[in-house]
This record gives structure tokens, sequence and C-alpha cells, in this order.
């Protein structure tokens, strides 16, 4: 029986971990936090329960992949719904939105609220939709680092699609062309936020990502996200996969050209192969030292500021998901991007899991996890930032939703790039590693194995495909590729 070592116990460690396992791998996860989930985590303060990390599920359908390859039915671990609104937008002119699942209702919403035609939001979905499938197979699930790959017939027939791409436009400018309402440019301009990026400069083809969200659904766990951590960790352990928690990875043990194992506590430990899914820019700077990699120059991705408030009231008015959006939507990533600081006016995402997940607050009360995009750490006065943010997301919060929160405010935390990096290892607290703020960032991500050297490979939200759990999964299936089973 092979054996293989995981680095993390993030979304894309435990995938691989029970893809592993099926194929007959002795599998052991290392993970240097106490508990499984890397970014997704959550935090427990009387009453209270916060999810930490992503908020919402798309692509559920990659979950139940996981179940059918070990075996198990996903019924008796994991349970999930699709949400009748995916989120409710309140822009600075009065004006609010419900996003609808139902996309007929959507448009009825988009049309009477804002006087968008319903055909606008056709069309843009539809060229969502065919930017998915030309991408999909050729991208999202498969590697781009592999020659072979570019002579297989969906590969060249996808390869002819190129132009239909639209990476020659950035988000902004296509979608200013495809709305006549500067709610819905801004709306769908959010979506570059999901790769961590800047939508007046990532390429009009993360598009796709409002075709995963609007034409395939968003879905939610009943026990809230990290159930969905708790459902794969047990379908690991049934799988026959061992877990270490509490043991950081010093090394990736390296011998010639092959990777040979990893060394842990100051003890050697022999593998026949090494999956890491840790962020790949602390992996080189701090477990393949002996690997020369080219400096790297590309642009971090945004990281967050997040307040975790235990909010002694109910907000009937407030969705699970809700954006109060900023009214320069440019200046806000201008200041992130260019400027590393955060911009005056906020754009505010407030996730509220108490409005699915009974438990999860007091009663009569909500869990607000309240989050902005914000710059990675390079060296800022975070605590400055910090004070002058809460008191502008307050002031906000306060306006638009003609309350005074901060009188229920009973329970705090704070997370922001120094703790995330601290928490997850994410250099500079950057949450996708590299942005995709430019033409072809997005199919320039580190791949998901190397030339160099055999028996490694790379999972996870730093390298391709990219971040979040969708894409974080699809790191895992192309890795399942490529790894024969144990012998």
């Amino acid at each position: 029986m092979g054996k293989a070592a995981v680095i993390g116990s993030g979304i894309g460690g435990l995938a691989a971990a029970i893809q592993l396992a099926a194929k007959g791998y002795q599998v052991v996860v290392f993970e240097k936090n106490s508990t499984p989930g890397g970014k997704i985590a959550e935090i427990k303060h009387k009453g209270y329960r916060f999810d930490t990390g992503p908020s919402l599920l798309t692509m559920p359908e990659l979950v139940e992949e996981l179940f059918e390859v070990a075996g198990y039915s996903i019924d008796s671990y994991f349970s999930y719904k699709k949400l009748d609104i995916s989120c409710k937008y309140f822009f600075e002119n009065g004006n609010i939105l419900k996003a609808y699942s139902d996309k007929e209702k959507f448009k009825k919403e988009c049309w009477e609220k804002l006087g968008e035609p319903p055909q606008n939001i056709d069309k843009h979905l539809d060229k969502a939709a065919e930017i998915y499938d030309i991408t999909s197979p050729v991208f999202i699930f498969n590697s781009l680092h592999k020659a072979s790959n570019y002579w297989k017939p969906h590969f060249l027939k996808s390869m002819l699609k190129i132009p239909k791409l639209q990476f020659y436009k950035t988000m902004y400018q296509q979608n200013r062309k495809n709305f006549q309402s500067p709610e819905l440019v801004q709306l769908f301009s959010r979506y570059a936020t999901y790769n961590g990026s800047n939508p007046y400069k990532a390429p009009a083809t993360l598009d796709v990502i409002s075709h995963i969200e609007n034409n395939k659904g968003v879905f939610f766990p009943e026990k809230g996200m990290y159930s969905l951590v708790d459902a794969l960790y047990n379908l690991a352990v049934n799988g026959g996969v061992e877990f270490r928690l509490n043991t950081q990875v010093d090394k990736i043990n390296v011998e010639g050209k092959k990777a040979t194992g990893i060394k842990t506590g100051g003890e050697d430990l022999g593998f026949d192969l090494v999956v890491s899914g840790a962020d790949s820019n602390y992996v080189y700077e701090n477990m393949l030292p002996s690997i020369h990699r080219k400096t790297n120059k590309k642009e971090w991705s945004s990281s967050a500021l997040i307040f975790y408030w235990g909010v002694k009231k109910e907000f009937p008015q407030l969705e699970l998901h809700n954006i109060l959006f900023s009214t320069d939507y440019k200046a806000e990533f201008e200041a992130i991007f260019s400027e590393k600081r955060l911009s005056d006016d906020l754009t505010v995402y407030l996730f509220i899991s108490s409005k699915m997940v009974q438990g999860d607050a007091p009663s009569g009360a909500e869990n607000w996890y309240v989050m902005v995009n914000a710059p990675a750490n390079y060296g800022q006065d975070w605590e400055q930032i910090t004070q002058q943010a809460r008191k502008a997301i307050i002031s906000k919060i306060n306006r638009v939703l003609d309350t005074h929160i901060e009188e229920f405010i009973e329970f705090e935390k704070v997370g922001f790039p120094i703790t995330i990096e601290q928490e997850t290892f994410s250099k500079n607290g950057a949450l996708y590693g590299h942005s995709s703020n430019s033409m072809f960032s997005a199919f320039l991500r580190h791949p998901n194995f190397l030339s160099k050297l055999q028996d490694l490979y790379f999972v996870g939200g730093s390298v391709h495909p990219g971040g979040g759990i969708p894409l974080c999964l699809a790191s895992a299936k192309i890795i399942d590729k490529e790894i024969p089973k144990a012998t």
C-alpha cells in the first residue's frame, strides 16, 4: 500500500485525502491547527457561533462527488439547501434589490426596482454560461501545465474559442456595456472580489463567476459552513485517513528530483507522495528552501477586515447575505490595490448565519459577520485602520438600516490580514494568493504539480485554478487525474 502525506486540512487538502484513500493509499494529514478546515473555521462565544471563512456554497455537486468516490451516501453526513434569495443589496441612493435565485423573479425585481430590461440580464448570464462551458473542461477541471493536455480534442475545441472569453476587456468595462443601471454594473462587478481581484483591472472572463452563482445557484449548509468541514473530515476518517492535528510540517524532503516525505518536530517521515494544501508562497519559503523559484512579482490578492459581532437584536429586514454598497466603487479598489489602504466609503458585507441555522445566536439575537475588502499586509498600522474602519462601518449600517447598531453589540472579535496570515499561513494575509488583475493572470497561477519534482502535488486557493470552495475542490480533481492507484 502506498503512503501519502497531505499538508493542511483545508477544503483542498480534505478532498485530496479522501480521493487518495479511495485509491488505496495510506493517508496521513498534517494540520498545524487544533481543528481541521483551514480558512473554514468557527468561533463560539456564549451562545453565538460564527463561521469565519467562506460564507456560501456553490457547485455542491463537487462535494457530492467526494462521497460517491468514497462509497458513502452524502445524506447521513451533510445536508444543504438552495437559497431563495442569494443576497440582498442596499445602495446609497436608497435602492434595495433582492437577488432571487429564480431567474425570472430576479429579472422582474431588476425591472421594477432599477428599470433594467430583462433581456440585458438574459444576455449577460447566457454569455457567462458560454464562458463557463469553454473554460471548465480546460481550465477549471484540468491542468494548464501539462503539454499533452493541449492535444486533447476538448482542449483544441476550447482553444479555438479563446476570443469569446473576453480577456481583452475588464469586468467593469463589459458590465458597463451590458447593463443600463449603475446598480447592476456594480452588483455584477463585485464578483471579482470572489478571488480577491479588482473589477476595474480583472478580465471580463471572470464573469464566469456570475454564471456559477446566478445560473447554477447559491446554496447553504443547513448546519452552517463549518458543517462542510465536519462532514468531509468524518468521511475521510471513515475512509481510513489519519489526522495529526497540532502538527506543523517544517520541510518537504527531496532526494534528487523526487519528494520523499516530510519533516515535522525534528522527525523525518517517508512517504511515496506528498500533497500540499498550504499556501504555495509559504511552502517555497519555508518547506522547500532547496527548490529555486523565480522571484514572484505578481500582485497580491485582497485580504479582509472582519468584525464578528454578537448583536442582541433581530433585524427582519436583513437576509442571510447582505451587501451595503459604497458610492464610489472604483475609488474603493484604487485604495486597496494602489494605495494599500481602506477607502473612506466602504462596501460592507453582512453574513448572518442565524437567519438559517437555529442555535447560532441566542434567542432574540443575531450573529453578524461584518466584512470589508482590505489590502494585503504591507506593514500598515492595522490598529489605526481597524478603528477608522469600525467607525465608518457603524456609520453606514446606522444610516442604511436606520438604527444604532453599537448599542446592541455585546460581543466582538476582529480578524485582519496579520491574524489571517498567522492562522492560515497565507502570505501577507492575501486570501487568494495572487490577484487576477491582468489579462492572463487567472491562467498563470501556480501549477498543481511540477515537472522538475516528482510526487509533489499542490491543491488549495493559492494554486490553479484559484480560491473559493469549488475551485479548491477542482484543484483536488486535477491532481486526482495525475496520481495512479496505490500498488
